[in-house]
């Protein structure tokens, strides 16, 4: 295993480019790996190929699609269905993917051995996780171990944004110097549009509420 080199679990997003730059301050070899799971913004596969290809990292794509079929309810990946604008207080949200980040990561994994790579980099959060149960610290600490023992290898699943909120996650990609790349030209929105998005669905409210945080704390 080459423990100067990383893949990282890249969808085009706000939360993955920050994670990708990130990834290339602390590896000397730096791969993305882009999921096609059935969603309906599926322009973030192209996004997240011109923003690869922009930093200058190897970049694949793989076909998931199998996700969306496993489940039903999910308005991320179900045409009838639309994006709630509120996440229930109750329930999880429609948005939820069940199983995704687990088929992501334990795939990226797989991907990773073949490539001679320890280390896995993701963006999830458990302060801003969104109702989504597998962007849990403790779900991500038991894959990592998981992983481990189904392959007999020492994978280190890297989560850098795992306990900060949005505004600094904004904060870390300014420092990156790559603030305004992701402000413009990343794909969070869940209705597909690029940059600061539709500002109605739960991705682009949460975005846009961390934007206004950092950018008034740095203009006190």
């Amino acid at each position: 295993m080459d423990k100067k080199a990383a893949l990282v679990v890249f969808s085009g997003g706000q939360d993955s480019t920050t994670c990708l730059y990130w990834a290339l301050r602390h590896f000397d070899r730096v791969v993305a790996l882009t999921f096609y799971y059935g969603q309906k913004h599926a322009l973030e596969v192209e996004i997240a190929e011109q923003i690869a290809r922009q930093a200058g990292v190897e970049w694949t794509k793989m076909d998931v699609s199998f996700i969306s079929s496993l489940s039903t309810g999910c308005s991320l990946t179900d045409t009838s269905l639309t994006i709630e604008e509120e996440k229930p207080a109750d329930a999880l949200p429609s948005t939820f993917v069940p199983g995704r980040n687990l088929f992501f990561l334990s795939i990226a994994a797989v991907r990773a051995r073949e490539m001679g790579i320890q280390h896995i980099v993701t963006g999830v959060s458990q302060t801003d996780f969104s109702g989504y149960p597998d962007c849990r610290d403790n779900f991500i600490k038991s894959l990592n171990v998981t992983v481990n023992l189904a392959m007999d290898e020492q994978f280190v699943i890297h989560t850098p944004l795992m306990w900060i909120d949005k505004a600094e996650t904004w904060a870390l990609s300014d420092e990156l110097g790559v603030l305004d790349l992701v402000r413009h030209n990343t794909l969070t929105c869940y209705n597909g549009i690029v940059g600061d998005g539709c500002g109605h669905c739960p991705a682009c409210k949460l975005r846009r509420e961390g934007l206004e945080k950092y950018l008034s704390s740095i203009n006190r």
